[in-house]
């Protein structure tokens, strides 16, 4: 098995706890589901937030969805520069898996309102 990366992105409604743990749960099921992976092929998750999201640690949503397998897993969060007209409350994440597929095969994911910084890979 080789290390690959996965890109992916989504917004968030509003800067409230549950919608951080909807929004992340929902962009780390995506990518596994378009991907074919299991929780247990992740290697290493890093997220970024935009500097307008306060409520709670991407990381922490993320650790919600299945605390045993990626209570293990490293993951990181960092806050995106503060680029005037960037897209506001969003989160970014990039994904280290164990796969056998190439990099040219990972599916990369981009929902909610993120769809608009790639919608030439956004799915």
């Amino acid at each position: 098995m080789t290390v690959r990366a996965i890109r992916g992105a989504t917004t968030l409604t509003s800067d409230k706890i549950d919608e951080m743990g909807t929004a992340v749960v929902e962009l780390l099921e995506s990518i596994l589901s378009a991907n074919s992976l299991d929780l247990a092929e992740i290697v290493s998750i890093i997220f970024t937030s935009t500097p307008d999201i306060h409520s709670q640690f991407p990381a922490t949503a993320a650790r919600a969805l299945k605390p045993e397998i990626l209570g293990n897993v490293p993951l990181l969060c960092a806050q995106e520069m503060d680029v005037p007209g960037a897209l506001a409350l969003t989160i970014r994440t990039l994904v280290h898996v164990n796969t056998e597929l190439t990099q040219a095969e990972m599916k990369h994911q981009y929902l909610r309102g993120a769809v608009v910084l790639r919608p030439d890979i956004a799915r």
